[in-house]
């Protein structure tokens, strides 16, 4: 068996030729800057990208492919310079009926095993999304539904970042998930926690007691690729191999979770949009306590705390939440710091998880080798972050 770092959520921007895919994300993401991102820079061994139902990104695969430089396994994945898997997915956003009678929205991460399956589904998909060229399109079916048409390609649904304040279940749909899926809800093996939640908050929600939580970036930019990540046992890399981990079958299990303080999030706390300040008071706050405005958007520790049905309470084979800062986020630790530490330690993942202090001291001196340390061992100070806004670190 294996130790491997995966990040299952990272955005596409533009297609190689600029043809736009996510909005929101940057340009330089593309599927090939991805795999060589992972490769040479993170350290990560499995990357989910998913917005490869996008008939654009379908054909930059095709091209990706006949350079010779990756191939498709049978285990499903496509392997980079025969050391990173990809994992072909798509993120979907459904509608949803919440309990009041409205209309909320929800995204959902659609992992398939292979080009031929996501061929399929971005076809089928094609009838439901006004334009499958772009990401996160919304789609006129549930979550009850979609889940019939990711299996009809092999494709396994994971609920996506299930807390936040705009499209997600909890945070926007429903107080309870069973809810939406009914009878189909043992057919969930995990739901991902998002930036602004971790394991213990997550965990006071009763009905996610027997689903496995994963930890990833949404990356929108390459340098946020790996924010949050997970690591996994697994016999080799593979789509099979991640999704036996997922479920936790035949010895595969999700080891760690490595994430952000909930904190550091940008919707962590409640926050008003008339004076932009986050919200003091408990909640549910519905008046702001600074200038009486009632443009209140929720932040996740504020709606889980309204949701929640017991003290939190992991399962036993729950792993650790680790709360890691990345090289990007620590304060003092800027772009040619980092390029220094890449040169003489290789990626990321080795520089947080393997190098010494002394070595990193070796490379770029006391004080910032002082900070990652500190960082590492979680020595921290954070001003919570809050209505699209993350928080801030301080070491000390």
């Amino acid at each position: 068996m294996n130790e491997i770092f995966a990040d299952l959520h990272v955005h596409i921007g533009r297609s190689e030729n600029g043809k736009p895919i996510k909005i929101t994300a940057a340009k330089s993401l593309n599927f090939a800057n991805i795999a060589k991102e992972c490769f040479e820079r993170k350290g990560i061994d499995v990357v989910g990208i998913i917005d490869c139902a996008s008939p654009y990104v379908i054909e930059d695969i095709e091209n990706f492919l006949k350079t010779g430089e990756a191939y498709e396994i049978e285990d499903g994945g496509i392997i980079y310079k025969d050391k990173i898997c990809i994992i072909l997915g798509s993120e979907v956003e459904t509608t949803e009926t919440r309990e009041d009678g409205k209309h909320g929205c929800a995204h959902n991460l659609c992992y398939f095993p292979s080009l031929k399956d996501i061929k399929g589904f971005s076809n089928e998909m094609s009838k439901h999304i006004h334009n499958i060229t772009l990401s996160t399109q919304k789609s006129d079916i549930s979550g009850y539904e979609l889940i019939d048409i990711v299996e009809k390609y092999n494709g396994v649904l994971i609920p996506a970042h299930i807390f936040t304040p705009f499209k997600s279940y909890y945070g926007n749909c429903t107080e309870r998930l069973s809810r939406i899926f009914k009878e189909k809800y043992d057919k969930i093996f995990a739901v991902e926690l998002g930036l602004s939640a971790d394991t213990y908050i997550a965990d006071e929600i009763s009905e996610l007691a027997n689903k496995n939580f994963i930890t990833n970036s949404d990356a929108h930019s390459l340098p946020k690729i790996a924010r949050e990540y997970n690591k996994l046992l697994v016999d080799k890399i593979s789509f099979k191999e991640i999704m036996k981990a997922i479920k936790m079958e035949n010895g595969r299990k999700i080891l760690a979770n490595y994430g952000l303080d909930p904190k550091l999030g940008k919707y962590n706390r409640s926050f008003c949009e008339d004076c932009n300040c986050s919200i003091e008071t408990p909640p549910p706050a519905t008046v702001c306590d600074k200038c009486g405005g009632t443009n209140i958007t929720m932040g996740v520790y504020d709606r889980i705390e309204i949701i929640k049905d017991q003290e939190s309470k992991s399962p036993s084979f729950r792993p650790k939440y680790n709360y890691q800062i990345p090289l990007g986020f620590m304060p003092g630790v800027g772009g040619k710091t980092i390029e220094k530490l890449l040169s003489n330690f290789g990626t990321e993942m080795t520089i947080l998880h393997k190098i010494a202090k002394d070595d990193i001291e070796a490379a770029i001196g006391s004080k910032q080798a002082e900070i990652i340390d500190g960082a590492r061992k979680g020595q921290m100070h954070i001003h919570a972050g809050g209505g699209g806004v993350y928080g801030k670190v301080q070491i000390g």
